[in-house]
């Protein structure tokens, strides 16, 4: 990826980072059983699924709520990505979490198809938000569940690197 973009522009060097990191997301959690996939490690409600479950919710609130401009209500899920999407019922199975975090981020993509980086939209608590900074919040958030991600994987079964 790397080689890639090292002379990309802008909003292509942005779309690859945050592709790479949502790949890694997903990488993250594949192959874990149900029971491992559910392991608590530590304190939090932090789990493998759980990270995927929310970062698809933060997905679904950035880019699909705020960006695209629709109702929380129709959108699927939990779509602002808050405490409770890192909840994951008996009945949501590794392969329903990773579909819809894989369709949530291919809408997003779609969302984001024909807006520059500058395009702006109105944020209930921030004021005006950029493209541009929603790409570099997402990276952020991304990065940093992924961290986490890494760290339980290892303890699950030493599954190490991206």
């Amino acid at each position: 990826m790397e080689n890639l973009v090292r002379t990309a522009g802008e909003r292509e060097a942005l779309e690859a980072f945050l592709d790479s990191h949502r790949e890694v997301t997903a990488d993250k959690l594949r192959g874990l059983s149900e029971a491992d996939a559910r392991r608590r490690l530590v304190p939090s409600a932090t789990t493998p699924i759980g990270l995927v479950k929310h970062l698809t919710g933060v997905e679904r609130n950035w880019f699909h709520h705020i960006l695209a401009g629709r109702p929380r209500e129709e959108i699927p899920g939990e779509s602002r990505g808050g405490d409770e999407s890192w909840q994951v019922a008996d009945t949501e199975t590794v392969d329903a979490i990773l579909t819809a975090f894989e369709e949530t981020c291919a809408e997003s993509r779609r969302i984001t198809t024909h807006l520059s980086p500058d395009h702006q939209v109105p944020h209930p608590a921030g004021g005006r938000v950029s493209l541009r900074w929603i790409y570099l919040h997402l990276i952020r958030e991304h990065a940093r569940h992924n961290g986490h991600a890494d760290i339980l994987r290892e303890q699950i079964d030493g599954t190490t690197g991206a």
